[in-house]
């Protein structure tokens, strides 16, 4: 039987998975108040292109409009992976009395993984925490949504690589020179003579790619 905690962490999932539409990494957080929702959030860094569009910010924004303070005591939190500092310190503020997380991030945690922000001594507040709720269910939605992204890069690359070798093909056929072998032969050329424009216009199915189109620009 579904116990209340994880009747939370599922809604704080369906939240990610509302990120993961959005193409974001998929992260999802609720805030409960005396058995109630009050602040909803999920990843929207891409999306705003802002660092501050993580799910705990933006649960933690609704659910302070909702009391109308700041102080967010009695409050608990589920998020579907490990705050990051950025958001554990955002925890610690706002004085949330605990927090639930899914999936550990051993590259970013702050909450055990990395370190643990919550335990320093010196802080006026230290949230509870408990990590692993749902454990499986928050890992495996992160996990699918990089093994597309790198399935998907891959297969761009690939295609790349199949539309130069058609242009090299392409050029042959018409009886020009390849792409690559005319910036080769054109390294070689005397500056004073002069150089011959060649269009590809006629034998390129496709444009260069975007990143040779914008110098290598990431």
């Amino acid at each position: 039987m579904q116990n209340v905690n994880e009747k939370y962490m599922k809604s704080a999932l369906r939240l990610a998975q509302k990120a993961e539409v959005m193409d974001e990494v998929p992260v999802g957080a609720v805030i409960v108040h005396e058995g109630r929702i009050i602040g909803r959030g999920y990843n929207r860094r891409q999306t705003k292109q802002n660092s501050l569009e993580h799910a705990e910010l933006m649960a933690i924004a609704q659910a302070c409009r909702k009391l109308g303070s700041w102080r967010l005591e009695g409050c608990d939190l589920y998020v579907t992976l490990e705050p990051c500092p950025m958001c554990a310190g955002a925890i610690i503020q706002s004085r949330v009395r605990k927090v639930y997380f899914g999936a550990f991030d051993a590259k970013g945690g702050a909450v055990g993984s990395v370190t643990n922000l919550f335990e320093l001594p010196q802080w006026n507040h230290h949230p509870d925490f408990e990590g692993g709720l749902l454990e499986d269910e928050c890992s495996k939605i992160l996990k699918d949504f990089f093994r597309a992204k790198r399935q998907k890069k891959k297969l761009k690359k690939k295609l790349r690589q199949t539309e130069a070798n058609e242009g090299e093909e392409c050029c042959s056929d018409h009886g020009h020179p390849s792409l690559f072998s005319v910036l080769a032969d054109s390294s070689e050329t005397s500056t004073n003579t002069p150089q011959q424009s060649i269009s590809f216009s006629n034998c390129l199915e496709t444009p260069l790619d975007e990143n040779t189109q914008k110098g290598g620009e990431q």
